[in-house]
């Protein structure tokens, strides 16, 4: 096996020449490294950066985020997706605001204590924060390794025991926030899920895989299944306000706010469908209907048709604490699932 100070010193020099300039690596804030970690978390960097910066700047510090409301925080991860990482934030933030002076912890005992850090977390942080030796294990860095040593199988959890047991023959005894985040930046630039660059690797002459020929299916690509949804979407308007109710505080997308409506069941119609939904959800009957736009949108096993209509109800519901009536432009004011919000977009064009 190649040895540790050739990995590292290889890793290191392609690194120190090759990284991209993103915002999170300009700081050696524990707290900014730790959002940048959990926002980048089954999310794109490009995607992350705007949402980053948006988010460090209104919230300068983990103060700051424990003094938020949990909905104000979700409003502002609104789009980001996965949306227990922003509750989970909001709670380690208050116990590291109120119990810890403010201050991440530094121990693995510690850290893994609080909301949200599992493994990963935990070792990002400890290792780009603090630069403990700590091994990280996202997809990228197991795809190198799984290349590296040519282990066969799909790429899960696993193979993380064999993986880890590798990184830590490898890794550094110094500067461990470097090698780590190298690792993370040859996955994602160089030795990518589908037509890895090999001969732009610095670590190609150690790579099992490609001796023999097979970095193109290992791991092997996976398949993905995505589900066609019709849902019917009912947009209630009496006096120039706007129907909108909270989802429960469990499950997808938990205490978010969306306009009525549901999946479009066998043999029915869309406006069958809707005058069902708004009345087993809100038990009212909608007395006009109009069709007002088709929208589609992804989620990880889901493509969703929304169908969404216009409409105006029988005899209007009152306000409860999670069913509220809405001005047209204090709708942009509340987190919202993708899908409800570009029908935000939408009535305010």
């Amino acid at each position: 096996m190649t040895s540790r100070p050739s990995i590292a010193r290889l890793l290191n020099n392609w690194y120190r020449k090759n990284s991209r300039a993103l915002p999170w690596r300009e700081t050696t804030d524990p707290y900014k490294i730790w959002i940048s970690e959990v926002m980048l978390q089954q999310t794109t960097v490009a995607t992350v950066i705007p949402y980053y910066q948006k988010w460090t700047s209104k919230y300068p510090t983990v103060h700051a985020v424990a003094q938020a409301s949990e909905q104000e925080l979700l409003k502002m991860w609104q789009g980001l997706g996965y949306y227990q990482r922003a509750k989970n934030l909001h709670k380690a933030s208050r116990i590291i605001s109120q119990e810890l002076n403010g201050k991440l912890p530094s121990t693995r005992e510690e850290l893994s204590k609080l909301p949200g850090f599992g493994p990963y977390t935990t070792g990002a942080v400890l290792s780009i924060a603090f630069d403990k030796r700590e091994p990280i294990v996202d997809a990228n860095v197991r795809r190198v390794v799984m290349r590296l040593l040519a282990i066969e199988g799909e790429a899960t959890p696993k193979v993380d025991n064999q993986i880890t047991e590798y990184l830590w023959e490898v890794m550094p005894q110094r500067n461990l926030r470097t090698f780590n985040q190298a690792l993370m930046e040859l996955g994602a630039l160089v030795c990518r899920s589908k037509s890895p660059l090999c001969l732009l690797c610095p670590l190609k002459d150690h790579c099992a895989a490609y001796r023999q020929g097979v970095q193109e299916i290992i791991p092997p690509p996976k398949r993905k299944v995505i589900k066609d949804l019709d849902v019917a979407i009912a947009v209630i308007e009496a006096d120039g306000k706007y129907l909108i109710q909270k989802r429960g505080s469990k499950g997808l997308m938990a205490d978010l706010w969306e306009f009525p409506g549901g999946k479009i069941e066998s043999g029915e119609s869309p406006r069958q469908a809707l005058k069902r939904e708004v009345r087993e959800e809100v038990d009212i009957e909608i007395a006009e209907i109009r069709h007002f736009i088709d929208l589609k949108h992804y989620y990880t096993q889901f493509r969703v048709h929304l169908k969404v209509f216009l409409c105006r109800p029988e005899n209007p519901p009152v306000e409860t604490a999670d069913r509220q009536w809405v001005s047209r432009a204090d709708l942009s004011r509340f987190p919202m699932p993708s899908g409800s919000a570009k029908i935000v977009d939408k009535l305010q064009q």
